[in-house]
Formats: C-alpha cells, structure tokens, sequence
C-alpha cells in the first residue's frame, strides 16, 4: 500500500492573515489561540471583527511537552471552541496539533516562522520540560488549514528561516534512504513517486533560491526567491519527510538533543548538521557531499559540531550521540544497510571534519 498525506488546504501569500476571517469562518466560529509570546503584538488579527467570531488567545510557555499539551487540553475542555489555532514556532504548532488531537478539535497552523515543516504535519515532536528529545506523537489526520503569511515571515529573525532550510535540506535525502529500504512512511505505509518528486523539488528549489532568499529575508521584504523557500520549508518538506519518511539525518539531531552544548541552537541547524552524518555513513559521493557543504556554507548553516557548540571532550560526547540515534525504534534503522552506534560515531567524527576542512579550519587527528 502507498499513501501520500497533506493537510486539507495550503495557504501562502503576502498579508494573507488580512482574509483571516473568509479563511476560517467555514471551519467554525470559537478559536482558542496558542500563541507564541514573541506575537503578542499581533493579538489585534485575533480581535472579533463581527458577532459570530470568537477567539480566545492563550500565551504558550515554552517547550511542547507532556505538562503543556495537558495545561491547554485542560484549558480547552472549559469551552465550547470548534478548534485551535497554532499562531508561532514549530513548538506551538506541535503542542496546537496535540491539543487538537485530544480534544478532536478542528487544527488551523499559522506560521511565524519558516523554520520546520510542522505547519503540515500530522505529528508533534515532544521534548522534556529540559528541552531534551521525548518522542514523536502520530496523528490520525492532518491540519485542517495551514496560512503563511509570507510578509510576516520576511519580518522574522533571519536565523529561523535558514534553520529551515536546514530541516528541509535531510528531505531528499531521508526520503532516498527510505524508498530503498522500503521503509514505511509517516502513516505506515510505501511512499509513492509523487513523494519523492517533493522530495527532490525540495532540495533543488533550496540549491537555486536559497541564497538569495537569505538577502530577502535579511532586508524584511519578500521575493520569488524567498516565497518559494518559504514553500520549501513548509509544505514540500512536511510533505516530502511525511509521505517519504525519516531516517538518519533526524536521529542524529535527536542524539544531539543530549548534548547541554546544543540546546541553545535550533531544530534545523542540528538537522543540517545531521544530514552530513547520514551522507558519511551511507557513503555518498565527494561530489553529493561537497554540494551540500557548499549550500551550508552559502546560507550560514553549520557543517562541523563547533559551530552548533560542542567544543570540548568531543569523542566522549559523540559516543553518547551515537548511542541515542541507535536507539530502539529510532528512524536511523530506515537506512538501507546495518547501522550501530559505532558506524554513527565514525560518521559523526569524520563529518565534523569535513566540515572543519570546508571552512579552513584546523583538523584534529585524533591520535594527535
């Protein structure tokens, strides 16, 4: 069986959140918003514009865990809203999705930022209250609606939108490594060419407008080049990743969740780092290799662990890398050949250096 899933209705444009009422009224009248804290200046979107439309903001606190997937659950419960509205990061959204699941509430993602592919999604990636990596949590269906207003985005730190770049750069090449081992995708079944096709249009579209997306972004004005990262990002990585499946790229940047020296960057720089990972240890090309540490380089993505922070004890540290991407059930084991943590680790040390050779900086030997 083949399955490719989407949310109901994808929504991108400049301003798009002035038509925010059109959008929703079809889908219900009483909202309970989530919302990023970082937002509050744009609550007046949320303002009940006629009798009929009722919206309920709900600042978030943080981390999308167990504790705050319940305190909202909790809070909707007191309520007769028709749904949720997920209004910020990958976090918010995560946690607005879990809610909507519990309460069997209608999902409306809007996006602050470009920074990962859980607007689309039918799944939440839970962390601890620590920020260290949980689990993921599968749903039966997808948002209802995704809107992404592209002017907003253009507004937002410039360092989000290439972060995801970077989890939309593993898209392609998770999605390879689970055709070949006939992994199952997100909903448990084969992936199908019009997948793949994402897959690829994701990293190529990356390739071509990356860059200059980057300069879009760092201006605060849209382009092009920046809407069709924007769509990158959003809809033809959760697509892509979702219909195709995970495989190392993501398991290493849940290994590097344990690491204290990582916590303070993003979902997607750790990702970027890991598809470098996973391109050693499924031995890739000089060329495929050099591609994707040339496109990091271009945008500001990191290629080595210094830049993502971890300096000291590095041996030590990727030992307990390797051992969480190794764990049971991790999406490492949809590669198409054996791993096991010592294949990991290897691939983490020589990346690092690869990396390190890149950007001119000093190798280290390790026998040195």
């Amino acid at each position: 069986m083949r399955i490719i899933q989407s949310p109901g209705k994808y929504i991108q444009g400049p301003n798009a959140l002035t038509f925010l009422d059109t959008y929703l009224r079809p889908y219900g009248t009483r909202w309970l918003v989530l919302m990023d804290a970082a937002m509050q200046s744009s609550q007046p979107h949320f303002s009940a514009r006629t009798d009929d439309l009722y919206f309920h903001t709900e600042m978030f606190r943080g981390e999308c865990s167990r504790q705050e997937i319940e305190r909202i659950s909790m809070l909707a419960e007191s309520h007769p809203y028709n749904g949720i509205i997920g209004f910020g990061g990958g976090k918010v959204l995560d946690t607005a999705k879990a809610v909507a699941f519990n309460q069997r509430f209608r999902a409306v993602m809007m996006p602050t930022v470009a920074s990962t592919d859980a607007p689309t999604s039918a799944l939440s990636v839970i962390y601890t209250e620590d920020g260290e990596f949980d689990e993921y949590r599968f749903y039966n269906a997808n948002p209802d609606m995704v809107i992404v207003d592209s002017t907003l985005i253009a507004r937002a730190p410039v360092r989000l939108l290439v972060s995801g770049m970077g989890d939309a750069l593993s898209t392609w090449f998770e999605a390879q490594a689970c055709y070949e081992s006939r992994a199952a995708n997100m909903a448990g079944a084969q992936t199908t060419r019009g997948a793949l096709a994402l897959a690829r249009l994701c990293y190529d579209t990356l390739l071509k407008e990356g860059k200059k997306a980057k300069i879009a972004a760092e201006q605060q004005v849209t382009s092009r080049a920046l809407e069709r990262v924007i769509e990158a990002n959003t809809y033809l990585s959760g697509l892509g990743c979702e219909s195709s499946g995970l495989a190392a790229a993501h398991a290493i940047h849940n290994g590097l969740t344990q690491l204290e020296d990582c916590h303070s960057y993003y979902h997607g720089e750790k990702v970027a780092f890991g598809t470098l990972v996973q391109l050693v240890l499924q031995n890739s090309s000089d060329q495929d290799i050099d591609e994707v540490l040339t496109f990091c380089v271009s945008v500001g993505l990191p290629v080595c662990l210094e830049q993502i922070g971890v300096k000291g004890d590095v041996q030590e540290k990727m030992r307990v890398v390797a051992d969480k991407s190794c764990s049971a059930g991790e999406t490492i084991f949809n590669m198409p050949f054996t791993v096991t943590p010592d294949s990991v680790y290897s691939a983490l040390l020589i990346a690092d250096q690869l990396g390190r050779l890149k950007l001119g900086l000093p190798t280290t030997p390790i026998n040195m």
